[in-house]
């Protein structure tokens, strides 16, 4: 059966709806399971008639196809999806007892403390001949502890307690589960479900050590509320420090959840949480999916650091990454049972070559469990609120993306080349998450543009809250790089700003730490390049290319801020322009960690410019939460003067204008606006707490003309300064 398609009449994506032939169909079922799972084979359901969609019923598509007419030719390609997610839903139910049990698996596989003091494991390893338990329990005698195998690849182990009533496994042990492959090969593995691994300082792997302290951190504040409008902090722990580190959880508690919160930032998206073991990969290559990375600290120092998060109202996310896993074996997933198709695929689909990584079985019914159970326990151990899921792109699709362009034609989205085994489990992942915790939310890292991302499962789609607005951030970079400031292009800055899906929400951002990897630079640094190091202090006149950085950086992410999407990100230290790239210490850079860092103290010190931008960041997040344009309806854009470089915009009841001339300024310019009545400035980033000239008096009012003008019934007359922002607040209607 390896690499076959298991067909017949019996597991038909519909059938779940029939009113006879039930019983027949779930013991089928059940035999198909067993026989698959006990051999470690995968299986994908495909009934003869499977191309016959007609049956099949999508509550809510109707709704996605009346907003987007174009997708009504892919119509039975949504329903064959819906049918898949129904019937693993089912499935689960059926077998399992339902999703929400399913998802608590890591209650029991692992390596458990019993009430009786006694230590229950039990792990998935359908490959092995034998398998056991070793450590410094049993003074790593390799056999003395035997699994018994159980049905479907499984394994258990039952330890009694000591004497005294003491668990056999101590806190803090090291402990490995001894593989006895069917060639008689006897390897060393660290379970899939292990909760905390370390790596001692001259070692080359990471131990398993056994994590139950007798009085583990208990959270004292619950989740905050969802927010309405999202303001994402993307941060990297073991960077969030000047020292030239790997800084800790602690540091991170103390020292930068203050400046988060001063910020006006409401979410947190933790990157390279989950355990790996090279610190170079930027957390891309799990080893332990379970495991909070211990280099930061333990996993209550995690619990802390989140805890405190939400006393201070702030929503925090995990970085998750299940679109791959790391090659390692030893301190890996990789080979678990000693061949190559316990977790992942075997053969070319298990591998991805550009990321040398291997590559999930996301129709293999263990897998399945792995996975959504690895997503609650991040929410229900350590209080996450939810995930921005990395490599989506490299999920949807066999190709995984290398090599295409994704021009927008959608039979790109639809046919062969996409894995609808891994996009029914990207289904799966959201139904659950969102309904056994509505609070979390969930975004997707997805560069092809796939319709529906963002749209519910009850309309075909994956469910997802967001995806992140990859094309902008390329686009600034781009620009700067390419164009002299005459020459930027008003209509293809809207265009890239507003080009998304109707009701499917976005994170805009200007920058984030892809942007910020060594072999590119920071939005700052390719504004104001060298000139950063020598001509930052107030005490020395602006130098043109200084003041042109930090007025264009204002400007950049106002708008991108305010026009981009329904949701804002911001990488670490991004927001006063961090002078340099981010590289990780590297046998390329002798170990080094002077790019690995954070310099948070450029910010704080009053002689440098950092502080400008560092306000700036401030204020506009602040004004953002007072009075809400993220979750506003999108923008209408009455402005794209290509001659001018203007371009205003309305939205939230605020009139946003940009002058991104690098000389000219207007007075008396005509700016459209859709209400009548007196407009104040209520952001102006010419002002001299931001770096700016202080051309414009604050106490000047604006108002609104019956002049009808670019579409709109009223307008008004402004003074817009060159390379100045201005949001306008009409004050009768708030």
């Amino acid at each position: 059966m390896d690499g076959k398609r298991v067909t017949g009449g019996a597991l038909k994506a519909g059938g779940a709806r029939s009113t006879d032939g039930g019983l027949q169909k779930r013991r089928t079922w059940a035999a198909l399971y067993k026989t698959i799972t006990q051999s470690g084979i995968r299986y994908t359901e495909v009934d003869d008639n499977m191309a016959d969609t007609d049956d099949v019923i999508v509550p809510e598509l109707h709704k996605l196809l009346e907003q987007d007419s174009y997708l009504v030719p892919y119509k039975k390609d949504f329903k064959r999806r819906y049918a898949l997610f129904e019937e693993r839903l089912k499935n689960i139910e059926g077998f399992e007892g339902g999703l929400e049990k399913f998802s608590r698996s890591y209650q029991s596989f692992g390596i458990h403390n019993k009430p009786d003091g006694g230590i229950y494991c039990k792990e998935w390893a359908p490959g092995a001949e034998a398998v056991f338990l070793t450590g410094d329990f049993n003074g790593w005698n390799p056999f003395s502890h035997p699994y018994r195998k159980l049905d479907f690849g499984k394994w258990e182990l039952h330890i009694p307690p000591n004497e005294d009533k003491s668990p056999p496994i101590h806190h803090g042990s090291k402990i490995k589960v001894v593989i006895k492959t069917k060639s008689g090969e006897v390897i060393y593995r660290i379970s899939p479900w292990a909760k905390y691994v370390r790596q001692e300082e001259k070692s080359v792997v990471y131990d398993w050590v056994h994590w139950e302290p007798e009085n583990p951190y208990k959270h004292q504040h619950e989740h905050p509320q969802r927010p309405k409008s999202v303001r994402i902090y993307e941060s990297h722990v073991g960077i969030a420090s000047p020292e030239g580190k790997v800084a800790s959880y602690k540091n991170f508690t103390h020292n930068v959840l203050p400046k988060i919160k001063d910020l006006g930032y409401n979410c947190i998206q933790m990157m390279a949480v989950m355990e790996h073991a090279y610190y170079a990969s930027f957390g891309y290559q799990i080893t332990s999916f379970f495991a909070a990375s211990s280099r930061y600290g333990t996993p209550d120092d995690l619990k802390e650091l989140i805890d405190v998060a939400h006393s201070m109202g702030i929503t925090v996310l995990l970085d998750v990454v299940h679109s791959h896993a790391s090659k390692n074996s030893e301190d890996g997933l990789n080979q678990f049972d000693g061949t190559n198709s316990c977790f992942f695929h075997d053969g070319p689909r298990g591998s991805h070559d550009l990321w040398d990584s291997r590559l999930f079985d996301y129709s293999n019914w263990e897998v399945l469990r792995f996975l959504l159970s690895n997503l609650r326990w991040w929410i229900e151990e350590y209080g996450f609120d939810g995930f921005r899921f990395d490599g989506v792109t490299s999920m949807l699709y066999h190709h995984h993306g290398v090599g295409c362009g994704f021009s927008g034609d959608y039979n790109e989205y639809f046919g062969l080349q996409v894995d609808e085994d891994s996009l029914v489990y990207l289904m799966l992942a959201n139904h659950m998450v969102h309904s056994l915790f509505p609070h979390c939310i969930t975004i997707a890292e997805d560069v092809s543009g796939m319709p529906a991302l963002c749209c519910p499962t009850s309309q075909g789609g994956c469910g997802f809250d967001y995806r992140l607005a990859m094309a902008v951030p390329d686009k600034w970079i781009q620009i700067i790089k390419e164009l002299k400031d005459e020459d930027w292009d008003m209509g293809n800055i809207v265009h890239t700003l507003t080009n998304r899906r109707y009701n499917e929400k976005c994170i805009a951002y200007a920058e984030s730490h892809d942007q910020a990897l060594v072999g590119d630079k920071t939005l700052a640094f390719w504004l104001m390049d060298a000139e950063m190091y020598t001509n930052m202090s107030v005490m020395s006149p602006f130098t043109a290319v200084i003041d042109r950085g930090i007025q264009l950086h204002k400007m950049i992410r106002l708008i991108t801020h305010a026009l981009g999407g329904e949701g804002y990100l911001n990488f670490i230290g991004n927001e006063f322009g961090h002078p340099e790239w981010l590289d990780f210490p590297r046998k390329g850079n002798n170990e080094s960690y002077h790019y690995a860092r954070r310099q948070f103290h450029l910010a704080n010190d009053p002689v440098l410019r950092y502080k400008f931008l560092y306000a700036f960041d401030r204020d506009m997040n602040k004004l953002e939460e007072k009075l809400g344009w993220l979750s506003a309806p999108p923008a209408f854009i009455s402005t794209k003067h290509e001659g001018d470089k203007i371009i205003a915009f309305e939205r939230g009841n605020l009139l946003f204008i940009f002058n991104f001339h690098p000389y000219k300024s207007f007075t008396g310019y005509r700016v459209a606006v859709n209400s009548l009545g007196k407009y104040m400035i209520a952001l102006d980033t010419d002002a001299a707490d931001y770096g700016g000239h202080q051309r414009i008096n604050h106490r000047t009012e604006f108002f609104s003309e019956n002049t009808p003008y670019n579409h709109r019934p009223y307008s008004l007359l402004v003074y817009i300064p060159c390379r100045v922002a201005l949001v306008l607040q009409n004050v009768d209607n708030y």
